[in-house]
């Protein structure tokens, strides 16, 4: 009933009515404390300084909205799915609450249209749009509570843009299939990450390699040490098939017992 009042009000009149309707089309809420949500929109690159030093920006409520998203969407998972295993529901999770599907999401709310950034827009700042959705649920969740974010992400959210059916067939977890691979075929498998000091547009790059059996079969790039592992799974899953993984390693563990012996000759 208070919102069914106040709405029209606050659409309408008064010095924030443009930044009422916004969020109220995103997200279908009249705010209480409408200062969290504007919070929620300053990227730490367009951090405001205040008198005691201290930098104001979305950061903290994206850590919250964080934990709050996870939290809805595995209630959500464990009464849609009643019959799957925890790695499943763990692997569907992890697909939603990724950056990809958060920058997606973003974007389809026209959540990016309205972030306030000091980057200049670009490939390797879209991670931006995700963090801002994540600290707008943060927002919500203490302007609304719990059971409204659960309502708002299930009902308007999920079921309008998400499709489980196609989440569940996608292969996003290239790092963990491979270990799963490396582990049934009894092979060694290490992931060698180094972080690159040098920093490109504020973002530190991350380089990693897959070894299996000391031999190294992929590597790759990124913004993050998980998303460089990642990579350099996905470049040995995407160019091998799990018949051309075997015989490759099959050619390698002959090539070591032959060494083997020679040493064991040369004794």
């Amino acid at each position: 009933m208070f919102n069914f009042l106040l709405r029209p009000i606050r659409r309408h009149f008064g010095a924030d009515k443009h930044f009422y309707r916004i969020i109220d089309d995103m997200f279908g809420v009249i705010p209480h404390n409408l200062e969290l949500y504007k919070l929620a929109l300053v990227h730490k690159s367009a951090s405001v300084k205040l008198e005691d030093g201290r930098s104001i920006n979305n950061e903290r409520l994206e850590y919250l909205g964080d934990a709050v998203i996870e939290a809805v969407t595995s209630d959500y998972l464990f009464i849609e799915f009643p019959d799957r295993d925890e790695g499943f529901l763990t692997q569907l999770r992890s697909k939603i609450v990724s950056r990809q599907s958060l920058n997606f999401l973003a974007e389809k709310l026209g959540l990016d249209q309205h972030l306030i950034s000091n980057y200049i827009p670009g490939e390797s700042q879209k991670h931006i749009y995700g963090d801002a959705f994540e600290a707008m649920m943060g927002a919500i969740y203490l302007d609304q509570g719990y059971e409204f974010v659960n309502r708002l992400l299930i009902n308007r959210i999920y079921y309008r843009f998400l499709d489980l059916e196609q989440l569940t067939a996608e292969e996003t977890d290239f790092k963990s299939r491979l270990i799963e691979w490396c582990q049934k075929n009894h092979h060694r498998i290490q992931f060698v990450t180094e972080h690159d000091k040098e920093y490109r547009q504020n973002h530190p790059v991350f380089y990693a390699k897959v070894l299996i059996d000391d031999l190294e079969m992929g590597h790759g790039a990124g913004e993050s040490k998980k998303q460089a592992e990642q990579q350099a799974a996905f470049s040995v899953a995407n160019y091998l098939s799990d018949e051309q993984c075997a015989t490759l390693l099959d050619k390698y563990d002959r090539m070591e017992r032959m060494l083997e012996r020679e040493e064991r000759k040369a004794q």
